[in-house]
């Protein structure tokens, strides 16, 4: 299976620089959206104004997340603190419903007192430049989260291009207005725009407790692991258990290896150590548990034999024999 070489792991730091670039632009579009829902009056307008109000304080909670998320492990989290990922992207979803009732409740109320929309052409222009800035800043967020495996950063970019889909949605709904002079149109389309929110954040919510409940890595990733422990087992050595989860960046993998009841703690110890290697090498930064049980000793004349030390297999077995060792 082809699989792309992962990213070695990144700073906190470095990834906190992409989160601030996420805050900068929803301040910026929260302004400019404000300006244009008082310019015009439109309820859309204003539906997109308190969506992107929300992925700004996404955002805040993204770099907490990510601050946290960085810790080492202590006394009190043997395995770090990546899941404080996970947490983020729960608050953020729960903020997209909180939002999307917010745009639902608006668009029903002007169903019930029409209000007319005024100078369409300056909110055409203020909404298209809030897209851009979402939309560039949406793509680079998304791409930086997959390219280091932040669940922060992907859900704060697709949270942007959420808001993305709202503006063109809103646009969409005024430029019509404009030339058909249906007022009925406006909170439609913040209703509309309401719903798709909905759906947003609730995929994003899945993901979330997925993660929360110890998800194994993608098969990607596993075929990765397989890959690199079938160049350190073979005739004598045998993979009989893989276990893998993720929390936020942190991978972790636990796998049983059997190995001949002949072989010495020594050399045991050497193909631990070897295994926790190769997978480092296939996917950096990943911790590796592995436990040894002891098998069959080795046939008399078994040909090639693989793993560390093959070469001096005969030395080694006249040592410590039938001992398991564990890592």
């Amino acid at each position: 299976m082809d699989a792309a070489q992962p990213d070695s792991p990144v700073s906190t730091r470095f990834l906190m620089k992409f989160i601030l670039l996420s805050i900068a632009a929803a301040v910026l579009t929260v302004g400019i959206k404000g300006s244009a829902a008082l310019m015009t009056g439109s309820v859309g307008l204003l539906s997109d104004a308190l969506e992107s109000t929300v992925n700004l304080v996404a955002a805040f909670v993204a770099l907490w997340a990510l601050a946290v998320s960085g810790k080492p492990a202590d006394h009190n989290h043997d395995f770090g603190h990546g899941k404080a990922e996970y947490m983020s992207s729960l608050v953020e979803g729960a903020l997209i419903f909180v939002a999307a009732a917010s745009i639902i409740i608006t668009a029903i109320r002007r169903f019930i007192v029409p209000e007319p929309v005024e100078e369409i052409g300056w909110g055409l222009i203020l909404a298209s430049l809030a897209t851009v800035i979402n939309l560039v800043v949406g793509l680079i967020l998304i791409r930086k989260g997959r390219q280091y495996r932040s669940i922060t950063l992907e859900a704060d970019g697709k949270h942007l291009l959420t808001d993305v889909w709202t503006t063109v949605g809103v646009i969409a709904g005024i430029v019509l207005l404009f030339l058909t002079g249906w007022q009925w149109i406006d909170p439609l389309i913040a209703l509309l725009v309401g719903i798709n929110i909905l759906w947003t954040g609730g995929k994003l919510l899945r993901r979330s407790v997925v993660g929360l409940l110890d998800a194994a890595l993608p098969d990607e990733e596993v075929a990765l692991i397989h890959e690199a422990l079938d160049v350190v087992t073979g005739t004598n050595v045998n993979v009989t258990q893989i276990l893998t989860r993720e929390s936020g960046r942190q991978r972790f993998v636990q796998t049983t290896v059997v190995v001949p009841g002949d072989w010495s703690v020594s050399r045991s110890h050497k193909l631990a150590d070897r295994i926790e290697e190769v997978v480092d090498e296939a996917l950096p930064g990943t911790t590796t548990v592995v436990h040894i049980e002891p098998g069959p000793e080795s046939a008399p004349a078994s040909g090639v034999e693989q793993g560390p030390d093959a070469a001096s297999a005969s030395g080694d077995a006249s040592g410590t024999e039938g001992t398991p060792a564990a890592r």
